[in-house]
């Protein structure tokens, strides 16, 4: 019996050290990008399949909360990849320290030259306003402002839609922004913590419209094959984002990571943003774009700020916004 223990016992240790030769990588991304329906199980199933490791996505919440949390945790962090930050979160995450330089060189097709060494562009898209297609629609802020139309936002300290959001007022309206708000004030329903709660919001019929992105009806057309969802084209512009991820400086896994950063703009990645994260994929796929992309709103201004622009503004667009709401 002793014996019979024995074996069983060395058995369990095998297969413990077994497991633990399998290298962990570990990712932390915004919520949608991890969830289901989003890229994130696709793009786990396929680099596990030629890493030889295991890829886990760790969901914080929304991209700024993602940058956040990296924050709190400095040198200690657990993520070996931080995917889901934007353009406007680029300078305070570069002033962190903890980023290294990914080494990928490939071409990208972006509305922006791209040439920083340390952020990886994987996609990108246009922040607009979603609503029903058989509902009044506006074509500026004052506009909006001026309409009884209800509106669901997210909340900018935790969201890099919210704060692209308030960086678009600001960069179209300058030292008006804060009026644009205080007018904008009765038309917001309320702020959620991230892009995921607001868009529930708009589709369980809570307001008329839903700040999202210009390629958001392409979602309801190609996957519900409805045709009800519409971005409202701005006359004043539309405001750019581009997600990026970085390799985090101290990850234990330098080599997967620098594996993974190259893998995120390979073909078999890119090819899935379109329809899995409904955004732009920064590199051209081979196949091209789906479809339902065709009759997307096309901006006829593209607003955009450079990271350290953003990064001096966001300040007091946040509090001028906050103000306003608090009125």
């Amino acid at each position: 019996m002793i014996r019979s223990l024995g074996y069983v016992a060395g058995l369990c240790f095998c297969a413990t050290g077994a497991a633990a030769q399998t290298p962990v990588l570990t990712i932390y991304t915004y919520d949608s990008f991890a969830a289901e329906w989003g890229p994130g199980p696709a793009v786990e199933k396929a680099f596990e399949a030629v890493c030889g490791c295991d890829l886990q996505f760790v969901s914080t919440g929304d991209g700024a909360a993602l940058l956040a949390r990296v924050q709190l945790e400095g040198a200690r962090t657990d993520a070996d990849v931080v995917l889901g930050l934007d353009t406007n979160l680029v300078a305070r995450a570069r002033a962190t320290g903890l980023f290294a330089p990914h080494g990928v060189t490939t071409t990208l097709n972006l509305p922006v030259a791209w040439d920083d060494p340390v952020f990886l562009p994987f996609d990108w898209g246009y922040f607009a306003f979603v609503g029903n297609a058989d509902a009044p629609q506006v074509h500026s802020f004052k506009e909006l402002a001026a309409s009884d139309i209800k509106v669901v936002i997210e909340d900018p300290r935790s969201s890099t839609p919210g704060l692209g959001l308030l960086l678009w007022v600001k960069e179209v309206y300058g030292d008006q922004a804060a009026q644009i708000w205080a007018d904008l004030a009765d038309n917001i329903v309320t702020v959620t913590p991230g892009w995921d709660e607001a868009y529930g919001l708009f589709l369980n019929g809570e307001a008329d419209a839903v700040l999202s992105y210009t390629t958001s009806p392409a979602y309801h057309l190609i996957a519900e094959n409805d045709a009800s969802k519409v971005a409202w084209s701005f006359d004043e512009g539309h405001y750019m984002q581009v997600e990026v991820a970085a390799k985090v400086a101290g990850t234990d896994q330098p080599a997967l990571a620098d594996q993974f950063m190259a893998f995120l703009v390979s073909d078999g990645v890119q090819s899935v943003i379109p329809e899995t994260n409904w955004m732009y994929p920064a590199v051209t796929p081979v196949a091209g774009l789906p479809d339902g992309f065709s009759g997307l709103v096309q901006p006829e201004q593209s607003l955009i700020l450079s990271p350290d622009d953003a990064a001096a503004m966001a300040p007091a667009a946040i509090e001028e916004w906050r103000a306003a709401l608090s009125r």
